[in-house]
């Protein structure tokens, strides 16, 4: 019986020009990481500029996706919260090293709505919201003791209560207009596959160079 053609075997075949999808396409390559990828298969490295233009990046966790794009959770007050509310647009790039393969996106930022961020707080650890809670991430902090002390205070403060979100902790959906597919290939010659959103919402794909 002949095995079913994967997404990748049909994007590495030349002559099969039929779209492909590249939701679909990222759907396969992350369930492929998550069973192979021995730490945070959901990691990536997102970038973003400060107001005189220089680039910023730093590691986070993919917490949601769907075709909407791609989700991330965050202090708004800290340098990557700042930075996108300012500009708000975005790259990132996740790369599996047990695949040797890499996803890149670049796109558009919004704010998820309340609902989805609520959801998404009360999910975590309770260690984990009142730490969200406290934390004044990336301002100058006096020593370890200071924050928790800080944590302390408002476990006790909070005691048999539910931690409500704190208004400075949401998350940034990243809209792709770009998606592109690396994979790893002997003596350097990778396949690099980009997807471009057209004005009217198609996606278009071209292999690259490596």
């Amino acid at each position: 019986m002949t095995a079913e053609r994967t997404l990748t075997d049909r994007l590495l075949d030349d002559t099969d020009r039929a779209p492909i999808d590249p939701f679909d396409l990222f759907e396969e390559w992350f369930a492929r990481a998550k069973s192979s990828e021995p730490n945070d298969p959901h990691a990536m490295a997102v970038a973003t500029v400060d107001g005189d233009g220089m680039p910023d990046v730093r590691m986070v966790l993919l917490n949601a996706h769907d075709r909407r794009g791609f989700v991330f959770f965050t202090n708004f007050d800290s340098a990557k919260g700042r930075q996108l509310l300012a500009h708000p647009k975005a790259a990132f790039v996740m790369h599996w090293k047990s695949l040797r393969r890499q996803i890149r996106v670049r796109g558009p930022v919004e704010i998820v709505d309340a609902a989805e961020a609520d959801a998404y707080f009360h999910s975590r650890a309770r260690g984990s919201q009142i730490a969200s809670s406290v934390s004044e991430q990336s301002r100058p902090l006096q020593s370890r003791l200071e924050l928790l002390e800080r944590v302390e205070v408002l476990t006790q403060r909070l005691d048999g209560a539910e931690v409500p979100r704190p208004a400075h902790w949401s998350g940034f959906r990243i809209v792709p207009r770009q998606i592109e597919f690396w994979k790893d290939g002997e003596f350097r010659l990778h396949d690099r596959f980009v997807f471009t959103q057209d004005a009217v919402g198609d996606w278009r794909r071209q292999r690259l160079n490596p």
